[in-house]
């Protein structure tokens, strides 16, 4: 009696920890007065079963994840744009990743990528590695007359990289990322004033973040902790990404 008494104070005095929660993004720059603005989400590759299922928390058993949470993301610009003819949304994905995914769901999984490109007319851009991306941020359009106007990921990550094959070649490891060292390389005029970048992926505003700003002079948000990727009712018509860790937060 005396030892539950015990454990009930115990556990009466510990912290409480509240359920971090995603906060509203603000509003994104809309092209004005003949000006063109680029939307741009960089996507990822879900991991494989054959690496993943040995493990307590397998990652990526729905393969959709990253690719329907920028969907959502896409919805969701969209709405914003309200039909701005002067707005380019521009989805960069790692497409090997759901070539080597469609053998294990046994389907055709880059013919449904691309369903997404049709469906909301965007442009994709396939890409193999960080260097691809730093080549398109810099040099895809012509920046001189068309800024980025968001930048967001949607995909695996640790503190310093974005990974787009987690998993999926390797087990527990990637040949594709893009590294904060990396990042020096972006041209520091690249994005629009007023312009909102962020990583839905795990554990970024530990060092990626910051690393990001130096290079850029832009804030990135990140995640510190994880994030979840589960499908959720309240999403818009898919996923929405959450901080899962307890204490997570989104910082810049």
């Amino acid at each position: 009696m005396w030892h539950a008494a015990r454990l009930f104070l115990f556990l009466l005095l510990l912290p409480s920890i509240a359920p971090a929660q995603n906060v509203a993004e603000p509003p994104l720059p809309i092209p004005a007065n003949g000006h063109r603005l680029e939307y741009i989400i960089l996507c990822g590759a879900p991991s494989l079963e054959k690496w993943e299922k040995f493990k307590n928390e397998p990652h990526d058993k729905y393969w959709g994840c990253f690719i329907r949470s920028s969907r959502t993301r896409i919805q969701q610009i969209q709405k914003q744009l309200n039909g701005n003819p002067n707005a380019i949304i521009t989805l960069l994905i790692y497409l090997d990743g759901y070539v080597t995914r469609s053998a294990q769901e046994k389907r055709d999984l880059v013919a449904l990528v691309y369903s997404v490109r049709d469906k909301y007319k965007i442009n994709l851009v396939p890409i193999r590695n960080g260097r691809d991306v730093i080549g398109y941020l810099n040099r895809g359009q012509r920046r001189g007359s068309l800024k980025i106007a968001s930048f967001e990921f949607f995909g695996h990550s640790n503190q310093k990289c974005f990974m787009f094959d987690y998993s999926n070649q390797i087990a527990t490891g990637c040949k594709s990322w893009l590294h904060e060292e990396d990042l020096s390389a972006l041209r520091r005029n690249l994005f629009a004033r007023d312009s909102f970048v962020k990583s839905w992926g795990c554990h970024t505003g530990e060092s990626m973040s910051a690393k990001f700003w130096e290079a850029t002079g832009v804030r990135m948000i990140g995640a510190f902790g994880r994030t979840d990727y589960a499908n959720r009712d309240d999403a818009l018509n898919g996923i929405v990404p959450v901080l899962s860790s307890p204490g997570g937060r989104w910082v810049k």
